[in-house]
Parts: C-alpha cells; structure tokens; sequence
C-alpha cells in the first residue's frame, strides 16, 4: 500500500504470508495449520478464518477440507502479538486489541490524514 499510494519504500516488513495456490506454500501450509492464521483471499473482518492456535483439532480438520478444495481462495500468515488499548467497557477499564487503518484522499493527489 505504501508502495502504491506514495510511491515510497515502506520502513516495516510485511508479516510472512503464503500463498495456498503455491504447491509449496500449501504443502507447508497443511503441515502447520495448528500453528497459523488461514484467511480467506477475498474475505474480511475476521470472517471465513481459522486460527490455528486457538482451534480444537475437528474446526483444522473441517478446515483443511476446505482449503484441499480450493487453494487458491485462502492464504496463511503467522499468529502476531496485536497491541491493545485500554478501552472503556461495561465492567469498566479493560485492554482490547487493537489494528491500524490507513485514512487516504484520493483526487489530483493521494494524501494520508490523521484520523482514528
């Protein structure tokens, strides 16, 4: 994104991703499904996902099923440590997970704003 939008080199790695259509990135992909986080290409807010570490051995199992039928439709990263941000719930104080979301102009110019 940062490449495209502001035609600079970005200061931060991407996190490791593999590509399931990839024998290789499937193969590897299979072998570690307890360990990673599978999403679906096309998919979003947290829907249509498996996280490995957190997943009971029946929901890897039903979903390497679905990965095995079609490849190309997910990709798979490592788990990552999110940050969180004391956020004001019912019981009161409490740490909540946090993510950044880029906020752009587009027109003439493209131009990131300072926004939450």
């Amino acid at each position: 994104m940062i490449r495209f939008y502001c035609g600079e080199e970005p200061i931060l790695p991407n996190v490791p991703t593999w590509e399931l259509s990839k024998p290789k990135d499937l193969r590897y992909v299979l072998e570690h499904l307890s360990e990673l986080v599978v999403k679906e290409v096309h998919g979003s807010g947290g829907y249509g996902m498996l996280v490995g570490p957190t997943s009971s051995r029946e929901e890897i199992d039903l979903f390497r099923a679905k990965i095995v039928a079609k490849p190309e439709g997910y990709i798979a990263q490592p788990t990552l440590a999110l940050s969180t941000c004391p956020t004001y719930v019912d019981s009161g104080v409490a740490p909540r997970h946090i993510d950044l979301r880029h906020m752009l102009l587009s027109g003439k110019e493209i131009t990131m704003v300072p926004a939450a």
